[in-house]
């Protein structure tokens, strides 16, 4: 099997509450090397399907194999989730049982040096998910303003000190091209005080690095959209299923979530709904976190969270401040 081996978060609560149907259809917005998928599939019978997206050739290699012996159809896509509206379209696939959402960078992305992603490894500076794709972190580091550089660590990365390390950057930059992961770290290094990384823990550069990687492949600004598209293809009663690995993401998901679950949207003081505004989708419960047991197997699933909802059948003709009469606060 092509080598690609990732450790899927939160398998069995992520297939318990998207798959509702042996003969449906289920889509699997962010393949990888199948590791989700592979789960869906043994839960489907001849007549079902799972459609497969991603844009690492490299997972898309890894994933055709491992899924090759499925009872159900199986159709992997080249893509990106941005395109689901098109990808389906060109599949004939007007409404799904369920999508899947597993955001963020993959293990074999981070461990393959020479993608670039890694603070711990020394590469040349690359961190695109699609390797065709023109924008990668050398262009961000080298070609950004100080402003420019400044607004994305501070923005996806929460960097604190985003706009010294921007200038250290911009005055590194002046003397050769920033080109490796290394030469990145090492500016970032000097640009926070070393009083500040003894008492922070962590590497300094961690934050910088997720900001960039964010930046490259656009992940954040095309989330929203997904989600909506997403839950546009739904069936009634079909489910969606999203997990995050970091603040941002989950602010995104939980926000967009949260707005289509609303009911009425008339201000308070009128007391007859004029708005006809409907949920579009039920919140099932709050965010489920990974066990002790899992994080201790796999540190990095210690920041995830499984975020579930459902497309409701018909508009809810009370008016609620939630779905199904459900406040907001169930999406914690």
């Amino acid at each position: 099997m092509t080598a690609f081996h990732h450790i899927s978060v939160m398998p069995e609560e992520t297939i318990r509450g998207l798959v509702t149907s042996r003969d449906g259809t289920y889509v699997d917005c962010t393949l990888g090397g199948a590791g989700h998928a592979s789960r869906i599939v043994q839960h489907l019978s001849p007549a079902g399907r799972l459609i497969g997206i991603d844009q690492d050739a490299a997972a898309i290699a890894a994933s055709r194999e491992r899924l090759a012996g499925a009872d159900c159809r199986v159709d992997i896509v080249p893509g990106n989730f941005r395109n689901l509206d098109g990808i389906l379209a060109g599949l004939s696939v007007a409404a799904v049982d369920g999508v899947l959402f597993d955001l963020g960078v993959s293990s074999p992305q981070i461990d393959e040096a020479a993608r670039g992603f890694s603070y711990m490894q020394d590469a040349p500076l690359d961190m695109r998910m699609d390797i065709t794709a023109s924008r990668s972190a050398f262009e961000v580091v080298n070609t950004y303003s100080e402003e420019a550089l400044t607004r994305v660590f501070r923005e996806y990365g929460e960097e604190r000190w985003a706009k010294r390390i921007a200038s250290f950057i911009v005055a590194a930059r002046k003397k050769a091209p920033v080109e490796t992961t290394g030469e990145l770290v090492d500016i970032i290094c000097r640009a926070v005080p070393k009083a500040v990384r003894r008492a922070a823990g962590g590497h300094p550069a961690k934050r910088v690095f997720q900001a960039i990687r964010i930046e490259v492949n656009d992940e954040l600004t095309i989330l929203e959209g997904a989600l909506r598209a997403a839950v546009r293809h739904l069936k009634p009663g079909g489910r969606l299923a999203v997990i995050t690995f970091h603040s941002l993401e989950d602010r995104i998901t939980k926000n967009t979530l949260r707005e289509m679950a609303r009911g009425c949207i008339c201000p308070p003081e009128i007391p007859v709904c004029i708005c006809h505004h409907h949920p579009e989708i039920r919140l099932l419960g709050k965010a489920i976190v990974p066990g002790a047991d899992e994080t201790a197997q796999n540190p990095r699933a210690r920041s995830a969270k499984l975020r579930l909802a459902e497309k409701i059948l018909l508009p809810n003709p009370e008016r609620t401040g939630g779905s199904e009469g459900r406040p907001l606060e169930c999406l914690q």
